[in-house]
């Protein structure tokens, strides 16, 4: 994949004043350089690949199988808000940290399939916000979509899904803090972190598994050296944090744990809600809150989207990814 260089420069966008004679100068601020090791670990040409032991909440009870984030850098285009490939365009791309979250597991006789992208600039000080979100869920009854693109100072929603309730959304919401952000933040620079009382929009998986509706709540976040034994760093000794968001109004708990040296590689995470479901005047499920909870098992870095012949199948088996794995 191309990588862009992230120029210093400053760019200088004309913003027109309210008197439509005069015209203001709005200096974009210049691009940090980014660190040495960032460059050598992110800008080399390969992706991070990391496969997980998932134990995933559903239906009043726990399931297994497994998931897999794959982190990247990519050039993108943040008025199309797609990844630049080439060929003719006006603007300007700028360099993004994806995340790809994809998880796999069973429900009884079915299976889902649940695929989450974000796309998170470097130079948070030129673009302090993420650019876009989009999110899949598939199973044997249907499928759902949901999206989140930066734009005209709001995030715009739309949304898809099979049940009638739910059916064609569009929607815009306030620019604040994303849940699904905090994946690619914190693998930028924990440091940034939002702390303490925040305005958030929840993970769409979590929203779509729960059938809520996406929008800004209310939410604490701290973030505390890890002290437990379920989650390992990749080197032994090595020290972990925990970064725990609460949201008093639907009791749901997130903590991710993460390594505290760069790159900061995710050792896993636990979301703790109960699997009460409201459709209309009728309720689904019960009130007893479960935790999902993946544990890191493997992580590699390559050039994935380059290898993709059967002879490659030796690197997915080092990965250990199995697409339902117990």
């Amino acid at each position: 994949m191309h990588q862009l260089t992230i120029c210093a420069a400053c760019s200088l966008l004309l913003l027109a004043c309210s008197s439509g004679s005069e015209k203001a100068k709005t200096v974009v601020p210049a691009a940090t350089p980014v660190p040495a090791e960032f460059s050598r670990y992110w800008y080399a040409g390969q992706a991070e690949l990391s496969r997980y032991q998932l134990q995933q909440n559903r239906y009043d009870d726990i399931h297994p199988g497994e998931a897999v984030l794959v982190f990247v850098t990519e050039d993108f285009l943040p008025t199309k808000q797609v990844k630049m490939e080439g060929g003719k365009t006006n603007e300007t791309a700028t360099s993004v940290l994806k995340m790809n979250q994809m998880r796999r597991f069973t429900t009884g006789i079915y299976d889902y399939s649940i695929n989450t992208s974000v796309f998170t600039p470097v130079a948070a000080n030129q673009f302090p916000h993420t650019f876009k979100v989009a999110t899949s869920v598939q199973d044997w009854c249907g499928q759902t979509y949901t999206q989140l693109n930066l734009r005209r100072n709001q995030y715009q929603l739309e949304a898809h899904s099979y049940f009638q309730q739910e059916a064609d959304q569009m929607d815009s919401l306030e620019v604040v803090v994303l849940e699904d952000e905090l994946w690619t933040r914190l693998r930028l620079d924990p440091k940034t972190l939002p702390l303490g009382q925040l305005h958030i929009v929840p993970g769409t998986v979590a929203s779509r598994l729960r059938h809520q509706p996406l929008r800004v709540e209310t939410a604490s976040a701290e973030l505390v050296p890890y002290r437990g034994a379920v989650f390992k760093p990749a080197q032994a000794g090595a020290a972990l944090q925990a970064y725990t968001l609460t949201y008093p109004d639907t009791k749901r708990t997130l903590t991710i744990v993460f390594e505290q040296a760069f790159p900061y590689l995710i050792a896993g995470w636990e979301d703790t809600y109960n699997g009460q479901m409201h459709f209309g005047n009728q309720t689904y499920g019960s009130a007893k809150p479960l935790t999902t909870r993946a544990i890191r098992t493997t992580t590699l870095k390559s050039d994935y989207w380059q290898r993709h012949t059967r002879a490659d199948s030796v690197l997915r088996r080092e990965l250990g990814a199995t697409g339902f794995g117990n």
